[in-house]
């Protein structure tokens, strides 16, 4: 069965997924280029920049399992662009250039309507504002029988994890302190039902995976 799935997410040792005063000139947050440096490390990310290099091993492996049974996205607006409120100005089609990473449908959740948007190497990105179930509905059909990759930002992950609706997690533990940002697991707890099902380390960053306990039967009453 088709699984909502998060890869190669990266939080600070503090907690924070982004750094704080997002715009223009920092995609991330101030200071959270930092996170993902090991990503930009891997063989797997560097291929896809069309490079040669990069490097073997544990990180890239794991970056490249989050790229394998995708057909399509789902992301927030944060993540799709630094714009806030009305699209006043429909040029904006991500931070990605003209050929965006994704070559599947993507979907951005937003307040506002925006017509879809085709973009070179197959990405096209469709925006939804009737919410994350009508999103994700969207996005299994777009799939059409593959999984589909939860992309972030923190604030979208954790509207899904609330929800119930995420299968895999996997989170990167960069040992960095961000001082300020948004946090991936405020609000998040162990009753949502998710547990930890691998921890592995680098020399780069901690990886650790999640996945949501399926209950395996009816409760069993004590008599």
């Amino acid at each position: 069965m088709p699984q909502l799935r998060v890869h190669n997410l990266t939080i600070a040792l503090d907690g924070y997924a982004a750094g704080p005063d997002q715009g223009p000139d920092h995609p991330l947050g101030v200071g959270g280029e930092r996170l993902h440096q090991w990503t930009l490390r891997t063989r797997g990310s560097r291929e896809q920049l069309g490079r040669s290099d990069g490097e073997d091993g544990l990180d890239d492996a794991l970056w490249r399992r989050g790229e394998e049974g995708i057909g399509a996205t789902i992301m927030g607006r944060n993540m799709f662009g630094p714009l806030r409120g009305p699209w006043e100005d429909e040029s904006w089609t991500g931070w990605w250039g003209e050929e965006p990473p994704y070559r599947h449908p993507v979907f951005v959740l937003t307040h506002h309507a925006r017509p879809s948007v085709a973009m070179r190497g197959g990405t096209t990105f469709h925006f939804v504002t009737d919410g994350i179930e009508s999103a994700l509905k969207q996005a299994f059909d777009a799939a059409d029988g593959a999984d589909v990759r939860l992309g972030g930002g923190p604030a979208t992950i954790q509207a899904y994890l609330r929800a119930g609706l995420v299968d895999e997690l996997h989170v990167a533990i960069a040992p960095i302190l961000l001082g300020g940002g948004v946090r991936l697991f405020d609000g998040i707890g162990p009753g949502l039902g998710y547990e930890c099902a691998e921890l592995v380390s680098s020399p780069a960053v901690v990886h650790a995976r999640f996945r949501k306990v399926v209950p395996s039967g009816p409760p069993i009453t004590v008599p």
